[in-house]
C-alpha cells in the first residue's frame, strides 16, 4: 500500500479536489484492470480517451483519478487531481510507485530508426558474457537477467517499464539496455528514467503514420537526448546527417561514432563476408560474426558503449567477436543444394536498401537474389511505394506480399507498393499475396547458390489479420519448404 500524496511527488499539479493523504492499491491507465482502491490515470490516446472512462474506473473501485480536466460530475469521497500532463504524470507516478528503479541501475537508451533491438540485444549479450547481472528491454523480449517475458511494445508503458526495472533491481541487476522509441519519448513514457547513456543510430523514413511530419520525428528522438543529465553520455552516429543534430542541446558528454567520418569511435570495414566481419576499430583488428556495413555501425555503438561504461577496449574486443546474431535480424541458413535463405526485420526503406546492399557485397553475381518482402497495414503508407522500388531495383525477383496487413486489405497494400516499381523493373516483380505462398514461390524459383531475402517481419512469430494474430514464422517456414522441396 502506499500514500497517494508521496506517488505525486515531481508531478505537475494544477488543482486537487479530495485528500491525497489516502492510501492506494496500485494505479492503472486501462479501466478495466481498476479495482478496488486503485488510483485511474486518464490518458488521451490516439484511438480512445480516458477521461471518457471514469465513471466506469470509479465503479470498479477507483479512489483517485488522475486528469488533465475535472469531469462534469464529481463523486463524493473521490480525490480528484487535475495535471498539466497526463502521460508525463504517469511516468512519475510510476516510478514513485515502484521506488525509481532507475536511480539504481546503469540504464542506457538506444534510438534512431534502424539498429534498435540489434544494439541493445547485443550489448546484453556482451556484459551477461563478461559477468555481469543484466537487463534488457526490447522489441524481442524483456530480460531479467535470466528470466524472459514476453515484449509487446518497442518502448512500454510507464508502469510496465517501472515494474520490470524494480524487478531487475531485486534481482541484482547491474545494467540495462533498453530501446527508445519515438512513441515512447512522445507520450512521455521515458521521462521520469535515470539514463547514464543514450545511443542515436540513425534516421530515416519511419513512423510517419504517428508523426505528422519527419521535422518531428526528428525534434522528437532529438529530445531524448536534450533531457539526458551532464553525468549521462550522448553517443550519436555522425554519419547520419541528423547525428549532430541529436547532440546539439544536450548537457551529457557528447561522443560520436563513425565508418566516414572523423569520431571518437572510429571503425574501418577490411572484410565483408557471408561469415562475417574483419573490422579495424580505433586502431585495433577484430573478427565478429556478424556481417554487413549496418553491423559496422552496430557494433562500433556497442564498443564505444561499452568503454564509456568502464570497460578494457581489449576485452571489449575479444567480446565482440564471441557475440551472435538477433533473432530476426539478418538470421539465415543454408539448404541441402545451397541455397540461402535470409530473414531480416527490415521494415523501413532505409534497413531494406542496407540489407539488400549488403547482400549484393557479398554475393558472385553468379546467383538470383530473390526478394520476399510486404509492408505493415495501418502503419505509414508513404514508404511502400519506395520499398518497392528498392526491392526491385536491388533484386532479380521481387515478391510482394503480405505483410501483417492489420485492418487493411492486403491486396490494396501491395498495389500502393507496386506504383514504386519503375518500368525497367515490371519483368522482375511478381505479386502473391498470400505471404507462406510468397515464401513457396520464392523456394520453388531459386536455384543453387541463390539466395532468398525475406523482409518485413523478422523475429516475429506471428501474422495480424483483422486484429488476430495468426501463427507465422518467416524462419521456420522457409526452412520447412526448403525441406520439403529437397533444396
Amino acid at each position: 500500500m502506499s500514500i497517494l500524496k508521496d506517488i505525486l511527488y515531481k508531478v505537475a499539479i494544477e488543482a486537487v479536489k479530495g485528500s491525497t493523504d489516502i492510501t492506494i492499491n496500485k494505479m492503472d491507465f486501462d479501466s478495466r484492470k481498476i479495482g478496488s482502491n486503485d488510483i485511474f490515470v486518464a490518458i488521451r490516446g490516439s484511438i480512445s480517451d480516458g477521461h471518457d472512462f471514469i465513471e466506469k474506473a470509479i465503479e470498479q473501485g477507483a479512489v483517485a483519478v488522475i486528469c488533465d480536466t475535472f469531469p462534469e460530475n464529481i463523486a463524493k469521497g473521490i480525490t480528484y487531481v487535475q495535471v498539466k500532463d497526463t502521460n508525463s504524470a504517469l511516468a512519475f507516478m510510476a516510478a514513485n510507485y515502484f521506488g525509481d528503479p532507475s536511480q539504481n541501475l546503469k540504464l542506457v537508451g538506444i534510438t534512431g530508426t534502424n539498429g534498435k533491438t540489434t544494439i541493445a540485444s547485443l550489448l546484453y549479450q556482451l556484459f551477461k558474457k563478461a559477468g555481469f547481472k543484466v537487463g534488457l528491454l526490447s522489441t524481442v523480449k524483456i530480460l531479467v537477467d535470466d528470466v524472459e517475458y514476453k515484449a509487446t511494445h518497442t518502448t512500454p508503458d510507464s508502469i510496465t517499464i517501472n515494474h520490470y526495472l524494480k524487478e531487475m533491481v531485486e534481482n541484482g541487476v547491474e545494467y540495462c539496455f533498453m530501446e527508445v522509441s519515438s512513441h515512447g519519448i512522445h507520450q512521455k513514457r521515458t521521462e521520469a528514467l535515470h539514463f547514464v547513456g543514450g545511443i542515436f543510430t540513425n534516421l530515416s523514413h519511419d513512423h510517419l503514420d504517428y508523426h505528422p511530419t519527419f521535422a518531428e520525428y526528428r525534434d522528437v528522438k532529438k529530445s531524448f537526448f536534450d533531457n539526458l543529465p551532464k553525468t549521462a553520455f550522448a553517443l550519436s552516429n555522425i554519419d547520419d546527417k541528423n547525428g549532430q543534430v541529436m547532440l546539439q542541446n544536450t548537457a551529457a558528454k557528447k561522443l560520436t561514432y563513425a565508418l566516414k567520418s572523423y569520431a571518437d569511435y572510429k571503425a574501418q570495414i577490411l572484410e565483408n563476408q557471408l561469415s562475417g566481419l574483419l573490422l579495424k576499430i580505433n586502431g585495433n583488428e577484430v573478427w565478429v560474426k556478424l556481417i554487413g556495413t549496418f553491423n559496422a555501425y552496430n557494433l562500433l555503438a556497442i564498443y564505444g558503449t561499452a568503454i564509456e561504461l568502464g570497460m578494457e577496449s581489449l576485452e571489449v574486443l575479444r567480446l565482440l567477436s564471441d557475440l551472435e546474431s538477433v533473432s530476426g535480424r539478418f538470421q539465415f541458413i543454408v539448404s541441402a543444394s545451397n541455397i540461402t535463405a535470409i530473414v531480416d526485420y527490415a521494415h523501413t526503406p532505409d534497413a531494406l536498401e542496407n540489407v539488400l546492399k549488403t547482400i549484393n557485397d557479398i554475393r558472385t553475381k553468379n546467383e538470383q537474389l530473390i526478394t520476399v518482402v510486404g509492408c505493415g497495414g495501418n502503419r505509414d503508407k508513404a514508404k511502400r511505394p519506395i520499398m518497392a522500388g528498392i526491392a526491385s531495383d536491388l533484386s532479380d525477383k521481387a515478391i510482394f506480399t503480405s505483410d501483417n496487413p492489420r485492418n487493411e486489405d492486403p491486396e490494396a497494400i501491395i498495389a500502393e507498393m507496386e506504383l514504386g516499381v519503375a518500368p525497367q523493373n515490371y519483368k522482375k516483380m511478381l505479386t502473391i499475396t498470400d505471404r507462406k505462398q510468397a515464401i513457396k514461390t520464392a523456394c520453388q524459383l531459386a536455384q543453387p547458390n541463390d539466395i532468398i531475402l525475406i523482409a518485413g517481419k523478422g523475429h516475429e512469430t506471428y501474422q495480424e489479420i483483422n486484429g488476430i494474430r495468426h501463427d507465422f514464422d518467416d524462419m521456420k517456414i522457409v526452412k520447412e519448404i526448403l525441406d520439403q522441396l529437397g533444396k
